[in-house]
């Protein structure tokens, strides 16, 4: 069984995830380089940069900014390891959702493999951007520990209010389950301190609504190769 889990997850992961990383060329890519443009330009005027970290109180974070780790050249380089982390991240997702629905004893064809993957979406893509939208290179940002934390609170929080709503028959655990819903918005995302960014206020609205219609395209592609692949290479349960 388990050798037929890797099999699927790897053969739906690797479809999913080189055909999300050709969309992820036309669409999302060519913001990033764009917003790389503007922020190579602020560190091309020290002065200007530091003048305006002075006014915002912002000398401590003006002093760490153009610290860059590393990163893949232009060109190949790029195409190469966007790539590949694009289909990890699709090889992790098909694992993850496959090893839900066996746990949970969901039948696994393309009706339900798609039905899970839209839940996954909307607990572990859509409802974390409703408090932490993804984000260009210089945009303004909380700390990087305190986001993690909030977002995967938010996906579980999400992921079991989905699970208690569609599974409950009473009104009561269907109430409990909006409230497991909204919890994490009630509490709030971690916030920067300064709300400053090098990034166009247009070009960081296209990047946020381009990486959902990405992330979306990377789970509904991943639902749909899990359950055309699972009835072929890892058989039917027997009845």
């Amino acid at each position: 069984m388990l050798a037929r889990i890797l099999s699927v997850g790897l053969l739906a992961g690797l479809v999913a995830g080189l055909l999300v990383a050709v969309l992820q060329q036309v669409t999302t890519t060519p913001l990033i380089v764009a917003a790389e443009v503007f922020e190579t330009r602020l560190s091309d005027h020290p002065a200007t940069t530091a003048q305006k970290a002075h006014e915002h109180g912002a000398h401590e974070h003006g002093a760490h900014e153009h610290d860059e780790g590393w990163k893949p050249a232009d060109g190949l380089p790029r195409l190469f390891y966007t790539s590949l982390a694009t289909i990890v991240t699709a090889v992790g997702v098909a694992l993850v959702l496959l090893a839900a629905m066996l746990v949970a004893g969901e039948e696994i064809d393309e009706r339900h493999a798609l039905a899970w993957a839209i839940a996954g979406f909307v607990a572990f893509g859509l409802a974390p951007a409703a408090g932490l939208a993804p984000e260009l290179p210089g945009s303004a940002a909380a700390d990087l520990a305190a986001r993690q934390i909030w977002w995967v609170a938010t996906g579980c929080a999400t992921a079991i209010a989905i699970w208690m709503f569609f599974k409950a028959k009473k009104a009561v655990p269907r109430v409990l389950a909006l409230a497991v819903l909204l919890a994490p918005h009630v509490i709030g995302a971690p916030r920067p301190h300064e709300l400053v960014s090098r990034a166009p206020a247009e070009l960081a609205a296209q990047f946020a609504a381009l990486s959902l219609a990405v992330q979306a395209s990377l789970w509904v592609l991943v639902g749909i190769a899990i359950g055309l692949l699972w009835p072929r290479l890892a058989g039917r349960p027997a009845t």
